[in-house]
């Protein structure tokens, strides 16, 4: 993809999540950057917002499509990357069918940059992987980042000059990755929504992070005999229009923005005008399922859901930000062994998936099924034994939003 264009940096964004409210300056200065840049992606492009519920990753196609020239696949949209132009541009090092062994995507691109060709490879780590729905990595699996790192670079160190990994597995784990392979020049980090940026050092290694959420991104670029490196931010408005070939997919933006504009009511005065407490949201929101549903008990990740700052009145697009996944509400089966030690359950729940809110807290002895959502259910606990009924957003639109929005809310 990179045609007769003289390349002289590596420009990598991460975690995207589908945010795309403020998407000209985004598309129109990655698309200006890309006359002399390798334009790359950490992962989880896709799910985060609006955008993605109602269009399904059309848009996002597109504009990977149009801009990228190399992918890393995340554990958001790992599906998108089977998807034959897509699989085309994704590459990762450790991802692997599961019975084979035989790579998903190809391991390496071989770019010139300035006088360097450059070796851009990627992984995903073994945290990430395992978040993905079950059913979305049926058959595939994930080897050790570190070895199948090491493998490609003793099979084409000799076609190479340098080596830039994108790594969806969190800052602190490619600081790791960054001393455990110290033929790496750069590694642009994504998947850990921290406050890191760096760039930090490790040995020669550089590690750096763009901003998430389309706000802004890294840069990497041969400098002397080794590399610089730094970050900066999208602009936040754009002058004039975006550039014709993607002047169809604002458009598609556009499309959707106004669908997600649709107010479903006036919100109710503990969340007005603040921006959300998920975990607040929750004590709630499990307290009134456990009720309503007549569940022994219910199990939410703080995870599941977005912060998100709200005004008077919750619309569409405010609604599926918090609750961008489209979980289902499901009653599940907890794994026979963890019906006696109830505390492990739960702490492995946390290490694998982020906090978690419970009702009642603390659980009841040897409970056998839950209330929580599909996604808990089918790749973390027993299995589930029964729908619920319920949309995870549809019960959060009860809590926020006010019934009567003529009459106003006096909760």
């Amino acid at each position: 993809m990179t045609g007769i264009r003289a390349l002289r940096q590596i420009v990598a964004t991460t975690d995207v999540h589908s945010t795309l409210d403020n998407a000209a300056p985004f598309l129109t200065h990655l698309h200006a950057l890309r006359a002399t840049s390798l334009v790359v992606d950490c992962g989880d492009f896709f799910e985060g917002s609006g955008y993605y519920r109602l269009a399904h990753g059309t848009i996002e196609r597109e504009i990977l499509l149009k801009l990228y020239d190399v992918l890393a696949p995340g554990n958001h949209g790992w599906p998108h990357h089977s998807e034959p132009a897509l699989h085309r541009l994704t590459v990762c090092a450790n991802a692997v069918h599961a019975e084979t062994g035989d790579a998903i995507f190809r391991r390496l691109r071989i770019a010139d940059i300035g006088d360097r060709r450059v070796g851009v490879t990627a992984v995903i780590g073994q945290q990430a992987f395992h978040s993905i729905p079950a059913a979305q990595r049926a058959g595939h699996r994930v080897t050790d980042p570190v070895q199948s790192l090491r493998e490609l670079m003793l099979a084409h160190h000799h076609e190479v000059d340098g080596w830039v990994l994108l790594s969806h597995s969190g800052f602190d784990e490619d600081l790791k990755l960054a001393a455990a392979c110290p033929f790496l020049d750069v590694i642009f980090a994504g998947h850990c929504h921290s406050n890191q940026y760096g760039p930090f050092r490790v040995g020669d290694t550089l590690v750096i992070k763009g901003s998430e959420l389309a706000d802004g991104y890294a840069i990497a670029t041969p400098v002397g005999s080794g590399w610089g490196a730094g970050t900066t931010r999208f602009p936040d408005h754009t002058s004039g229009s975006v550039p014709t070939e993607l002047t169809y997919v604002k458009a598609h933006i556009d499309e959707v923005g106004e669908q997600l504009h649709k107010v479903l009511g006036q919100v109710r005065t503990t969340y007005r005008q603040q921006t959300l407490d998920r975990r607040g949201l929750l004590f709630a929101l499990t307290a009134r399922l456990r009720t309503a549903l007549g569940a022994d008990a219910v199990i939410l990740n703080e995870t599941a859901l977005r912060t998100v700052p709200l005004g008077d009145t919750l619309t569409l697009g405010d609604l599926l930000s918090i609750e961008p996944f489209a979980n289902q509400l499901v009653h599940a089966q907890v794994p026979e062994p963890d019906r006696r030690n109830l505390r492990a359950l739960l702490s492995r729940l946390t290490a694998q998936t982020g906090p978690l809110v419970t009702a009642p807290d603390p659980l009841p002895d040897a409970i056998t099924t839950v209330l929580t959502t599909d996604y808990l259910a089918d790749t973390y606990l027993g299995g589930r034994t029964h729908e619920a009924g319920l949309r995870l957003d549809q019960a959060i639109q009860h809590v926020l939003a006010a019934p009567d929005t003529a009459d106003g809310d006096t909760q």
